[in-house]
């Protein structure tokens, strides 16, 4: 298991609209999203990004998100219902050691990987699972807790994810984060 998983309860913290006063999903995301999407979301929490991802895919759009808490899930679910977008979301739980996302291979066009990495047992896992989802060309935001994870840390978790065949293209300031934009080739 990882080091330091959050719990589930946390999510209501995480998904607090006060949050959006140094973090606002729409400007962090808008220059890499568009109508039509299919996006990957990795530990979604209770969707805080997730909400407004679904708004900015748009109907034709589709949020994959994945997480190894059920209660995350299904209070990520009861939002989207809520805001009436629940049918533009996947939601899948996965194992601890996997996403279980065989079925998307190549058809993924953007990942957002924010601040759950450094959770997982197996970075490398990761980021060659997400690889494999992406198209040619996808975009990966990856986003890490500045206060969790050191500047050493992030820079392993840059080169497994080199080494999953993705590259850094762009270092993005995010309030109170470690960052990088990746591409699959």
């Amino acid at each position: 298991m990882a080091e330091r998983l959050c719990p589930w309860w946390m999510g209501y913290l995480l998904a607090c609209p006060m949050r959006r006063w140094w973090q606002k999903p729409e400007e962090l995301l808008a220059p890499y999203l568009h109508e039509g999407m299919t996006v990957l979301e990795p530990g979604p929490g209770m969707g805080f990004f997730t909400l407004p991802m679904s708004r900015m895919v748009g109907p034709a759009g589709r949020i994959v998100v994945i997480d190894i808490q059920a209660k995350m899930l299904e209070s990520l679910r009861r939002r989207a219902s809520k805001a009436g977008i629940v049918e533009r979301i996947d939601a899948r739980l996965a194992q601890p050691d996997s996403l279980g996302i065989g079925d998307l291979n190549d058809r993924v066009d953007f990942v957002l990987a924010f601040a759950m990495v450094h959770e997982l047992p197996s970075p490398a896992v990761f980021f060659s699972e997400a690889a494999a989802a992406m198209k040619s060309g996808a975009l990966m935001l990856l986003a890490e807790p500045g206060g969790h994870v050191t500047p050493a840390k992030f820079q392993a978790e840059l080169d497994a994810a080199h080494k999953a065949g993705l590259e850094v293209t762009a270092r993005p300031e995010i309030s109170k984060s470690l960052a990088a934009v990746l591409r699959k080739n």
